[in-house]
């Protein structure tokens, strides 16, 4: 799908959707805890997730996990724990040009991971510079084991707050992670408990708004917003208050497109460090959001593990999306305050984690054309 936008002013109130962080974790503790789980979600990441849980429930031999790391992360552990030996993962082929980063024993066959044996306690040392989701998978699987694991950090962790989510759900569903210096051990075994607690909204798209209210100086009002969340995405708030010169991205990844888009539209030089680790999420988002901010006239320079961007007025364009939400939705974003017209070439890609963000978009009056 392309999409032309138009420079306008939003106004309004916007309720951020459910988080699909929380609800991946949530939905997994529900599984083990014998929970009914929904009928359907919005979002084909976590949808990929209920659907794979289901396969899991209905003794199915195939995970279809679409474009989304967490489900192929979490479940895969999950499904060795469970002792599914010969069931296959399998994704779209940028989600398998991923790193699972862990000794899995799995054979790559048929475009994707066949388990080849269940999961065994025991030390599992991981790189933490690569992904917190594996770190979260064996976090939840662990606890299903016959006896006690560890986990052991090799290198420092990104993205910390993402494992601290993991421990909060496990925590609410009774399950106990002890802390150590290097990493976590998990006693075993344990048995989930349930719980009801509701899903809470989602810092990471409520936070497209609140960059469109900063940059356009109000008018834009963000409601089912926890305060109190280990969700990353909450740093925001900080950032939209002052843009330090430097910004270290290593543990709130997912806010880099949006604060490169305040850095390329405020008269300053910004320094985005500690994203080497980002060229492998749904797309090399480094290269994605430079050639992003380039085609709507911005200047950044690319470095290995960040971006440095000089701000100013962007004067709109056309820009390859590169299948990439975040890409989509920062770009919708700064169409508000560009000089001209946007065209975004795979508008579609939002329906991964924000289906309904053009409905809400439009309903706070932007103008998002389908050509």
């Amino acid at each position: 799908m392309t999409r032309r936008l138009y420079p306008a002013r939003l106004t309004g109130t916007v309720a951020a959707p459910p988080s699909k962080s929380a609800w991946h974790r949530e939905l997994i503790c529900r599984f083990l805890a014998g929970q009914p789980l929904p009928q359907e979600l919005s979002g084909a990441d976590v949808s990929a997730t209920l659907s794979g849980l289901r396969v899991l429930r209905q003794g199915g031999d195939a995970i279809d996990c679409g474009a989304s790391g967490a489900t192929l992360r979490f479940l895969l552990p999950l499904a060795m724990a469970l002792g599914r030996t010969g069931l296959h993962l399998t994704g779209t082929p940028r989600l398998l040009e991923r790193p699972l980063s862990a000794p899995y024993p799995v054979a790559q066959e048929n475009a994707g991971y066949r388990i080849t044996e269940p999961l065994t306690p025991g030390r599992y040392a991981l790189r933490g510079d690569e992904t917190s989701q594996t770190v979260s998978g064996l976090l939840m699987a662990l606890p299903l084991l016959a006896e006690p694991s560890e986990l052991v950090l090799t290198t420092p962790l990104v993205s910390r707050a993402y494992v601290d989510m993991t421990l909060d759900a496990l925590r609410r569903h009774g399950v106990t992670v002890l802390t150590t210096e290097t990493g976590w051990r998990i006693p075993a075994p344990q048995v989930f408990q349930p719980d009801e607690s509701p899903v809470e909204g989602d810092w990471s798209a409520g936070g497209w708004w609140l960059a469109a209210n900063a940059l356009q100086g109000g008018g834009v009002t963000v409601t089912n917003l926890p305060l109190h969340s280990s969700q990353p995405d909450r740093a925001i708030t900080g950032y939209l208050q002052e843009l330090p010169e430097t910004v270290d991205v290593s543990q709130t990844p997912d806010l880099l497109p949006a604060l490169a888009l305040l850095a390329a539209m405020r008269p300053q030089t910004t320094r985005f460090t500690g994203g080497a680790f980002l060229r492998r999420k749904e797309s090399d988002r480094l290269q994605t959001v430079s050639a992003a901010i380039r085609a709507l006239g911005g200047h950044v320079d690319e470095l290995p593990d960040g971006l440095v961007i000089r701000g100013g007025a962007l004067s709109g364009g056309e820009v390859d999306c590169a299948n990439d939400h975040r890409i989509v939705m920062s770009m919708a974003v700064a169409a508000m305050l560009c000089g001209g017209p946007v065209v975004l070439d795979g508008a579609e890609a939002c329906r991964k984690s924000y289906p309904g963000f053009f409905d809400d978009y439009q309903s706070l009056g932007g103008i998002a054309d389908v050509l």
